[in-house]
C-alpha cells in the first residue's frame, strides 16, 4: 500500500511561510497557506492607493544568498523571477549634530568622505570590514542550524566563533575599537534598527549587519520588496501549493498536545504538521490555550522584551524630490536619548530620527507620471500606557511633515496628494502584532539561540516556527534561513524526500554582477 501523502498547513503568508511552502512543496508535501489578508507578504506586501504603491513594510533587500538557493532548491532561477537593481549610493545618511555621508559601495569613496570628519576612523574601514567578514564565516554555520536544547552549544561552529561574538558587548561599544567619532559608528550601527533594536543595547554579533551592505549590496526588487512575496506566492502555486487568501485561521485543532489541524470559515482542514508563520506571540495568546503551553505561557510572554515599533507616513507627492537617494535617514542630534525615549521610557520624541525611502528614483512604476511616492518610517515605541495615539496620530503626523525639509524634501503639504499614517495600534490590530512590535522579539542575547522560540517549536507537538519570532531572528535574510531549518525539520519529522539544497548563483567579480544585473533588469 502507497504512503499517505503528508499535508501541512501554514498559517500566514509572510516571507518565511511562503519560503518553508517552496520547500515542501518541492519535497512532495500537500501544502496549505492560510493568509487572513486579500494578499500575500504580510509585513512584506504592497500597500497601494491613489495610484501609488509603498512597501508596507521591509524596504531594504540584501544578502540575496539565501533567498537564491531557496528558489534554485525550487527549481527557479531567483533574478528571472524577481527582476532587482543593485543600488549605489546604499543610502543617504544626515547627522543631526551636523554632517552627511553618502554610503557607497566604493569602499575607497567611503573612506575619503568618512577621511573629511574622522581622518583616523577612515584607516580602520578595512580592519572593520575585513574582521567582520570572519565574523560572519565563524557564526554563519551557527545561524543555519537550530537550536532545539542545550546540547547544541557544545557545537564546534559555536565554540570557534564564541570569542568573536562578545555577547556583552554593544554594537556601539565593539565599534568604538575601530572608530572615534560618533557619526561613523552611527554610519555602521544604525542598521540594528533593522532588529528593532539599539545599537547602545544590541549584542555585538550584530555588527555584521552593516558589513553585509558593504560584502553583498542592497537591492531594490521591481515592484518594491513586496515584489519577493508575489514571486514566492505565484511560484509556490505553480508547484501545487494551495495559497487560501481571506481566510484568517480561527482555531488550532488539537489531540492531547499535537496540533491535527486547523479551523477557518470553511470549515476543518487536518494536517500532519504545523507551521506557524503569523506573529508568534499574538498567536500563541489567540489561538493556543495557555493550558497547553509550560515555556511560552502567556504570564511568560509578557516578561518578554520585545522590538519597538514604527509609525509610518506612506505619501503621495506631486513632482519628485530631487536631493533624496533611494534611502535616507536622518539621525537625531541626541540618537543615544532618543532611543531612551523609545525603549526605556515609552514616550513620543520631539526630535526623532527617521527613514525617507524615496524609491521612484530607481523604480518609477511605484507612482503615477509626474509624482513620487515617499515611504516615511519613525521608530516609536511599541504600546504602552504612556501613548494614546489616538490623541497623538495627527499632531505625530504635523510633525513629522514638517520635519521632512531636514533631508531637503520642501513643501510638502502644497505637493500632498496622498497621506496614509499607521500608528503601533494599526500594526496591533491589521497586521495582529503583539503590542504593536513591528520585529517581534527583542534581540538580546537572552532571547537569542536556545533562549528564542525554537523552529520545532517546544511546547506543542507537531508545531513548527518560521518568522522573525523564532531562531535565527527578525529580518528578511534570517527569516528565509528559518524557513529553511524548520523545512529540513519538517521533512525529517515527516520522512518526506529531503529537498535539495540549491547553490548560490550570486555573482562574485564586478564583471558578473554587471552581467547579472542586465539579467535582472531584463
Amino acid at each position: 500500500m502507497a504512503n499517505q501523502r503528508r499535508t501541512v498547513n501554514i498559517i500566514g503568508a509572510g516571507p518565511g511561510g511562503l519560503a518553508t511552502a517552496l520547500l515542501l512543496a518541492r519535497s512532495g508535501a500537500e501544502v496549505h497557506v492560510f493568509e487572513r489578508h486579500g494578499r500575500v507578504g504580510g509585513r512584506t506586501s504592497i500597500y497601494e492607493k491613489d495610484g501609488f504603491s509603498w512597501d508596507v513594510g521591509a524596504t531594504f533587500f540584501m544578502y540575496p544568498r539565501i533567498l537564491e538557493e531557496i528558489f534554485s532548491a525550487a527549481g527557479r532561477n531567483m533574478q528571472e523571477e524577481i527582476p532587482m537593481v543593485r543600488l549605489d549610493p546604499h543610502y543617504r545618511l544626515v547627522f543631526g549634530r551636523g554632517g552627511e555621508l553618502t554610503a557607497t559601495a566604493n569602499v575607497e569613496e567611503l573612506k575619503r568622505q568618512i577621511a573629511t570628519f574622522a581622518p583616523d576612523d577612515a584607516a580602520n574601514v578595512d580592519r572593520f570590514l575585513s574582521e567582520n567578514r570572519e565574523k560572519l564565516a565563524a557564526f554563519r554555520p551557527v545561524l543555519e542550524k537550530p537550536f532545539l536544547g542545550l546540547r547544541d552549544f557544545l557545537d564546534p561552529a559555536l565554540l570557534k566563533c564564541l570569542p568573536l561574538l562578545r555577547p556583552t558587548t554593544s554594537v556601539d561599544a565593539d565599534l568604538r575599537r575601530y572608530f572615534k567619532d560618533e557619526r561613523t559608528r552611527l554610519a555602521f550601527s544604525f542598521q540594528t534598527k533593522y532588529l528593532g533594536m539599539s545599537p547602545f543595547r544590541c549584542p555585538s554579533l550584530f555588527t555584521i549587519l552593516s558589513f553585509l551592505e558593504y560584502e553583498y549590496g542592497i537591492f531594490h526588487p521591481i515592484g518594491g520588496c513586496g515584489a519577493i512575496s508575489k514571486a514566492m506566492a505565484r511560484v509556490a502555486a505553480e508547484l501545487g501549493v494551495h495559497v487560501h487568501l481571506d481566510e484568517p485561521v480561527e482555531d488550532i485543532q488539537f489531540e492531547g498536545r499535537r496540533a491535527t489541524g486547523v479551523r477557518t470559515k470553511s470549515g476543518v482542514h487536518a494536517c500532519d504538521g504545523l507551521v506557524i508563520n503569523s506573529d508568534f506571540a499574538r498567536t500563541m495568546r489567540k489561538l493556543v490555550p495557555d493550558r497547553l503551553r509550560r515555556r511560552w505561557t502567556d504570564r511568560k510572554i509578557e516578561g518578554k522584551k520585545f522590538s519597538c515599533s514604527t509609525f509610518m507616513l506612506y505619501l503621495g507627492l506631486r513632482g519628485t524630490c530631487e536631493k533624496l537617494q533611494h534611502h535616507n535617514i536622518y539621525i537625531s542630534s541626541d540618537y543615544e536619548g532618543n532611543l531612551e525615549e523609545i525603549e526605556q521610557s515609552h514616550v513620543l520624541p520631539e526630535n526623532p530620527s527617521f527613514y525617507v525611502q524615496n524609491p521612484c528614483v530607481s523604480d518609477p512604476t511605484l507612482a503615477p507620471e509626474g509624482h513620487c511616492g515617499l515611504y516615511v518610517l519613525v521608530p516609536v515605541s511599541h504600546q504602552h500606557e504612556n501613548i494614546d495615539w489616538k490623541a497623538e496620530k495627527q499632531r505625530f503626523t504635523d510633525m513629522i511633515l514638517e520635519k521632512l525639509h531636514l533631508l531637503g524634501v520642501e513643501n510638502v503639504r502644497e505637493r500632498l496628494v496622498s497621506l496614509t499614517a499607521v500608528t503601533p495600534d494599526d500594526w496591533a490590530e491589521d497586521q495582529q502584532i503583539h503590542l504593536g512590535a513591528t520585529f517581534n522579539l527583542a534581540h538580546n542575547f537572552s532571547q537569542m539561540l536556545y533562549w528564542r522560540p525554537r523552529n520545532r517549536f517546544e511546547d506543542l507537538d507537531g508545531v513548527y516556527l518560521v518568522g522573525g519570532g523564532t531562531h535565527p531572528g527578525s529580518g528578511l535574510p534570517v527569516i528565509f534561513e528559518s524557513a529553511r531549518i524548520s523545512s529540513n525539520l519538517i521533512t525529517s519529522d515527516l520522512g518526506l524526500a529531503p529537498w535539495e539544497h540549491g547553490e548560490s548563483k550570486a555573482p562574485e567579480s564586478e564583471e558578473e554582477h554587471a552581467s547579472a544585473e542586465a539579467v535582472m533588469m531584463g
